[in-house]
């Protein structure tokens, strides 16, 4: 079955966020810190994942996206405080570094 994500982004200095949508986080997660598409995501270096939730549903996760695109700045930075207050950059290849450097 397939899954569609919903994803929140930021830079190193936090000051600008990014919504974002996918069915293959991991990919367009490379395709943003590879810098592949001109555009928002590469004018403003947002490559640190803080926030996601996965849906079954395209459509849901359609949805979900426009919502949160609409949302105000405090709203996001709220919700992304609420399952991530460090804003770690919750990224697989972010997790396999820290195991990397710690080992």
């Amino acid at each position: 079955m397939k899954s569609y994500f919903v994803y929140i982004l930021t830079n190193q200095s936090r000051n600008t966020l990014y919504v974002g949508m996918t069915n293959n986080l991991e990919y367009r997660l490379a395709q943003h810190r590879a810098g592949i598409h001109d555009g928002f995501t590469k004018k403003y270096k947002l490559t640190r994942l803080v926030y996601f939730e996965e849906t079954l549903r395209v459509d849901d996760a359609i949805r979900r996206e426009k919502q949160l695109k609409n949302w105000h700045r405090q709203w996001k930075i709220n919700l992304i405080e609420s399952m991530n207050a460090r804003w770690s950059d919750l990224s697989p290849t972010a997790r396999m570094d820290a195991e990397t450097s710690s080992a």
